[in-house]
């Protein structure tokens, strides 16, 4: 599909989800354009024009981390690739072209070196099999390479000539064992066994660095990341007076991001680990005005408000698909900030919520979409909502 046609049914879906299941009837797309189901009356009130989305100049390349499996063909050879639809058969594909071009290089080394050295790879029926699967990461701005490879042990024959033969590969900045022995098809174990660097990569998004571990979430699209928050930002009007909460703050993206132009940034986010990394991210920019907390957003949020009475100017939300909890939604009316932020990665729940809020005394003043995943049916959107 073209596309400049992927967008427009991007921005579709999200218009659509917002009217229909948000109730915001004065909605606009792009232009001001109505549709058939707008009348004239609905076009005539204070209406909400959606942004136009932001795409991607060049949309290929741009992941930069890839998850790749290993097994043996029909024929008996090694083999990586993807899995096929709803199985778990491995579709013979050394390169895919939405990834970095260094993951065919890696890919080669590995299988050869699997070949070489009688490694067998993983059976998900009998549980045998050493490496399950290889995790690459790339820093656009810095150029580190990352490579993580899942196996089911602790130690990897002729680990050192895999280990000098990745070093070969210009950027190459973290080498890893990741131990997953459990009998599941999720990808990563807990374990990692540290094989040549500091057991992570760097990258930049805008002018604040991140630390990026194997097992760290960080959006796999850093340019468009970069406008996704720059949206953010701009839909939180800072001024460099205001407390803000940053809920599901994962390992601090978006924290540090609005903590260039805050007075103080409030993070939450549930994974321990994702919070250990924003704590070192944020050493890491010299910010100090960040405070992390361990928790469920609709825990941590009422338990601040209500015992420590700290309060917001502005809340942002970057939930998971399901959408905020209600009881994360309730606290954020009680608090009534100014403004709420909203960024979502699934248009039908964002509706809900936005529902939910416009119902309790807030406005929607803005919309606008961001493609992160350029050739997929997903996208972000950022929802700006005004106390009125």
């Amino acid at each position: 599909m073209d596309y400049q046609e992927q967008l427009r049914l991007k921005e579709k879906k999200v218009y659509n989800n917002l009217k229909r299941i948000g109730g915001l009837s004065s909605l606009l797309l792009p232009g001001g354009e109505e549709t058939t189901e707008q009348t004239k009356e609905e076009t005539e009130r204070n209406a909400v024009v959606m942004e136009p989305i932001i795409g991607m100049e060049n949309p290929w390349r741009y992941r930069n981390k890839a998850q790749f499996p290993f097994g043996r063909n029909k024929d008996g050879r090694i083999v990586t690739g993807f899995y096929a639809g709803r199985t778990h058969d491995i579709v013979e594909q050394e390169d895919c072209l939405l990834g970095v071009e260094e993951n065919r290089e890696i890919l080669s080394i590995i299988r050869n070196f699997m070949e070489e050295y009688k490694i067998e790879p993983y059976n998900e029926e009998t549980h045998r099999g050493l490496v399950r699967h290889v995790l690459i990461r790339k820093g656009f701005q810095t150029g580190e390479l990352m490579v993580c490879l899942v196996i089911n042990g602790r130690k990897l024959p002729g680990q050192q000539a895999l280990t000098e033969r990745l070093l070969e590969i210009p950027g190459m900045t973290s080498i890893s064992l990741n131990v997953n022995q459990e009998k599941t098809n999720v990808i990563l174990g807990k374990e990692l066994i540290n094989l040549w660097g500091e057991g992570h990569i760097t990258d930049y998004i805008g002018a604040v660095q991140y630390r990026i571990s194997p097992l760290s979430f960080y959006q796999v699209n850093p340019v468009q990341t970069e406008r996704l928050y720059g949206t953010a930002l701009e839909y939180a009007g800072l001024t460099g007076n205001e407390t803000v909460w940053d809920l599901y703050c994962g390992i601090g993206t978006i924290s540090l991001f609005l903590a260039q132009k805050a007075k103080q940034v409030y993070g939450v986010e549930i994974v321990p680990q994702a919070i250990d990394d924003a704590r070192e991210n944020a050493r890491l920019n010299h910010m100090e005005n960040v405070e992390f907390f361990v928790g469920k957003a609709e825990e941590v949020l009422p338990e601040q408000y209500e015992r420590n009475q700290i309060y917001a100017d502005v809340i942002v939300v970057d939930p998971p698909r399901k959408g905020c909890d209600e009881k994360c939604l309730e606290t954020i009316v009680k608090m009534s900030p100014n403004r709420v932020v909203y960024v979502s990665c699934n248009s039908s729940t964002l509706a809900r919520d936005v529902k939910y809020l416009e119902e309790r005394g807030y406005r929607t003043e803005r919309v606008r979409c961001v493609d992160m995943f350029p050739h997929s049916g997903h996208v972000e959107t950022v929802v700006k909502l005004k106390k009125w």
